[in-house]
């Protein structure tokens, strides 16, 4: 893929940290029910790229820190 066709998506940290921490769940699951292995190679992708910039989920808080993330995005954890 050329750089012309590449998509960029914006995320905030917070956004990015709950979205890398369902991703990293997801991924880890044996039955996904997704349609093809492409589907699941997409959501490899994201999640390696999550990984590559974020640093809370290598920090002894990191469970902490998810939930504060979750909760000012408006969805308190349980």
């Amino acid at each position: 893929m050329s750089e012309s066709e590449q998509i960029s998506v914006k995320l905030s940290e917070d956004e990015a940290l709950v979205l890398f921490d369902w991703l990293a769940r997801f991924n880890e699951r044996r039955n996904t029910d997704l349609a093809d292995q492409a589907e699941q190679r997409i959501l490899w992708d994201i999640e390696c790229s999550l990984e590559s910039v974020l640093v809370q989920p290598f920090l002894e808080d990191y469970t902490l820190l998810l939930a504060e993330a979750r909760s000012r995005l408006g969805n308190p954890s349980p």
